[in-house]
């Protein structure tokens, strides 16, 4: 390629906020899927991960829309994601197949579950380098770069209107984005960088914990606990896990659970009756057991200490992905006034309903 910004490429990085920050700053959705930036020289087309891996492979059908959509020469930021069958929500889960080593795989799951690309910034047009102009310079080119883009390559909404930048925090979960980010109008772009901002959604939830990983460098240290809220048929559905400790707490932990341990026989994420189906011929609930290594990493040991379900630890969450917990949670406190058995989904908070379609509307919808 001879492009003046050539992969690799880091992405430009988001720090967490608390809050919206007032001041001149262009607002985005925070989109839950891939970050991914494009390289386009005629018709030879790269797509880089966030740590500066090619993705092209993984993704054809969107290396297809990208070289139909977007100007021949080329460098833009953005972000790949995959709708739900409905069209309403965003599904990491279908995202998170689509990495897949065998190449009949790919294929048939780029017509399975086609993914969409999402831009938000340019990086580089024909033989200019846009890394050095202000965000809103860049905004601005990025618009006019896409006018002519149809779906399934799209142009992120953005607003300078903090009101407005408010009411899509509060819509837009409901159709499977986690946030807001803020970039600061007049920024340069600066690959690998925390300058812009991240406003995400964060809540607390109590838990059952049910189990916990020992920690890599000793069987006498927790390294996560393993969480699970009850569902309205009455299984204990596996919800995520907490493991952000000091050195010194997961020795504590670990002491202060052996009385809990206990084996399988009775507990209700048994290795015997992973994958069976639950009365009534529905699925059974979701266990840590039902897959005993990473899909990410076959080597990565993923079984588990059984504990009696009878501690509640309260835990801040940012997002839900589907009926589990997004991303590792922060453990709050002990919650020795709570019943394990009012742990139950019915606690979460529901975020308001949002068509993604809507989201994604406009001339690069």
């Amino acid at each position: 390629m001879h492009l003046p910004v050539n992969p690799p490429v880091a992405p430009m990085l988001a720090r967490p906020v608390p809050q919206i920050p007032d001041g001149p700053f262009s607002f985005e959705p925070k989109w839950d899927g891939f970050r991914s930036i494009v390289f386009l020289d005629g018709g030879e087309v790269e797509i880089g991960s966030r740590n500066e891996r090619p993705m092209t492979r993984y993704f054809p059908e969107v290396a297809e829309a990208l070289t139909a959509n977007l100007p021949p020469r080329c460098v833009v930021d953005g972000e790949i994601v995959i709708p739900d069958p409905s069209g309403r929500r965003l599904d990491f889960e279908a995202l998170l197949q689509r990495i897949h080593p065998a190449a009949s795989r790919v294929a048939l799951l780029a017509e399975q579950t086609p993914a969409h690309f999402v831009a938000f910034d340019l990086l580089a047009l024909d033989d200019t380098d846009l890394c050095e102009q202000p965000f809103g310079q860049r905004r601005a080119a990025l618009e006019r770069a896409l006018a002519q883009a149809r779906s399934p390559v799209h142009l992120t909404p953005a607003t300078t209107d903090r009101d407005l930048a408010g009411q899509w925090f509060q819509q837009f979960e409901g159709a499977g984005l986690d946030g807001l980010i803020a970039k600061p109008l007049d920024g340069t772009y600066q690959p690998d960088k925390r300058v812009m901002f991240k406003i995400k959604h964060e809540r607390t939830a109590d838990c059952v914990v049910a189990g916990y990983r020992p920690h890599k460098s000793s069987p006498e240290a927790v390294g996560s606990l393993l969480l699970g809220l009850y569902t309205a048929a009455g299984d204990l559905a596996s919800v995520g896990v907490v493991g952000a400790f000091p050195m010194a707490r997961r020795r504590e932990l670990f002491t202060e659970l052996q009385p809990l341990v206990t084996t399988f026989d009775d507990h209700p994420w048994r290795w015997a009756g992973a994958g069976e189906a639950a009365a009534g011929g529905a699925p059974a609930a979701r266990n840590p057991r039902s897959s005993e290594t990473s899909r990410w990493n076959a080597g990565k040991d993923l079984s588990f200490v059984p504990l009696r379900p009878e501690r509640v630890a309260e835990v801040r969450y940012d997002h839900m992905e589907g009926r589990r917990f997004r991303h590792t949670t922060q453990f709050v406190r002990w919650r020795p006034d709570r019943d394990p058995r009012s742990c139950t989904y019915d606690q979460l908070e529901e975020p308001v309903k949002y068509d993604l379609a809507e989201i994604l509307g406009g001339p690069a919808g």
